[in-house]
């Protein structure tokens, strides 16, 4: 945490992406993609995904995010014709996802409403099947909330909403990849080890594991943890002022094992901690200044978009932050951190948990293009992108994949 990145200039980290090197489909084989690997002060190097378990340092640790991608587009139609698009964000009522999703009647959502001018008033309804059986499903309007409405949902019989919203809606995949959802995106869009329902993108950099890789990894000894972000629409916004300074940061929901933590703050200095995916960077690097909110006896539930680069930032260890984290649950009875982040991570930041990531390449001006930055060197992240561009790399959600390391 050198400096406060506020005054930098999204335009400067800008590149040019043909929508021909945009990845519309994943490779049949998910290992088989192209893996860029880079080390700051050396080279970039191509190589296959599934040589992995040969670049990674000895020693290390993946951390894995297990959201799991759901059903969040949801169509109906109204009696006149028009048709209504619901996009799910997250749940409002009850505001837990397992709490939510278990729900048996009813529940409520924040969404995006498309075409909304034409449904000013009344009650959406479709018939969806479960298990043989026809449900009703309906959507209200119950008060708006920003540029979103806040949805209750209803259904008679006695499924659950994680079965409803299956049954009812469609995988959202990016709408840079300009097509619409197909049959395949239903299992190319989920990671193999994903369980944990509530994100409404993947996280993309975990696409390329396959069972037998992570057996190899496993064979290996390399470590794996899992955390959960469920990431939401917001990873698509784009920041739309000159400076990042004003851009609002999105908040995001995650979930991590005590365990973990404590498991984190004994290797620390001990393994090498690699991220699978932004997502992943973002929880880790969260921990730790939950951690640091909690011993200056500010925590609120809540990572603030600027805490990194704050005057008030104890500075404490990594170990002493994730330790103090974890008795903090210990004595709250708890096994498990719930929270939200809105932490960005920018050139100027300083890495506290994370010792290399797996990631895609990423859209430009966009806030994981700075992440990216701020961990390999303000001044290689371009050298690295006209590398990946000049060696027909293929780019975003469905596309190649990075291994960086410090």
């Amino acid at each position: 945490m050198k400096s406060n990145p506020q005054d930098i200039l999204i335009g400067r980290y800008d590149y040019p992406l043909p929508q021909e090197r945009i990845a519309s489909h994943p490779l049949a084989q998910r290992d088989a993609c192209k893996l860029l690997t880079y080390r700051r002060g050396g080279e970039p190097a191509e190589h296959i995904f599934a040589e992995l378990p040969g670049l990674l340092p000895e020693g290390s640790t993946l951390v894995c995010n297990n959201t799991r991608v759901i059903n969040a587009r949801l169509r109906f139609r109204k009696d006149t014709g028009a048709a209504i698009e619901i996009f799910c964000l997250e749940p409002a009522m009850p505001a837990d996802y397992a709490e939510n999703f278990a729900c048996t009647d009813s529940c409520e959502w924040v969404c995006l409403v498309g075409n909304s001018k034409r449904w000013k008033s009344g009650t959406l309804t479709t018939t969806i099947e479960i298990g043989g059986n026809t449900h009703t499903l309906s959507a209200e309007r119950v008060r708006p909330e920003g540029n979103s409405w806040v949805i209750r949902f209803s259904w008679d019989g006695r499924a659950s909403f994680a079965e409803v919203i299956t049954a009812a809606g469609e995988i959202p995949i990016p709408p840079y990849l300009n097509r619409s959802t197909e049959a395949g995106d239903s299992t190319d869009y989920q990671t193999v080890y994903s369980h944990i329902n509530g994100s409404v993108a993947a996280p993309t950099a975990g696409l390329h594991f396959t069972p037998t890789l992570l057996d190899e990894l496993d064979r290996k000894g390399f470590g794996r943890l899992e955390v959960t972000l469920h990431v939401g629409a917001g990873t698509f916004q784009p920041v739309k002022s000159d400076a990042i300074g004003d851009h609002p940061m999105h908040s995001e929901f995650i979930t991590v094992p005590a365990d973990t933590i404590r498991r984190l703050a004994d290797m620390n200095g001990n393994s090498h901690v690699i991220a699978v995916g932004t997502t992943s960077v973002r929880t880790l690097e969260s921990l730790y200044h939950i951690g640091c909110l909690i011993s200056a006896g500010e925590w609120r539930g809540e990572v603030p978009q600027w805490y990194p680069y704050s005057d008030k930032h104890p500075r404490l260890s990594t170990r002493e932050a994730l330790i103090t984290l974890a008795d903090y649950l210990e004595k709250d009875g708890s096994d498990t951190l719930v929270a939200d982040t809105r932490i960005i991570i920018a050139p100027g930041y300083e890495y506290k948990v994370v010792d290399g990531m797996i990631t895609n390449f990423h859209q430009p001006r966009s806030t994981l293009l700075l992440l990216v930055s701020a961990f390999i060197g303000d001044d290689n992240w371009r050298p690295v992108y006209d590398y990946a561009l000049a060696h027909d790399f293929r780019f975003l959600s469905y596309g190649d994949a990075c291994l960086f390391v410090k």
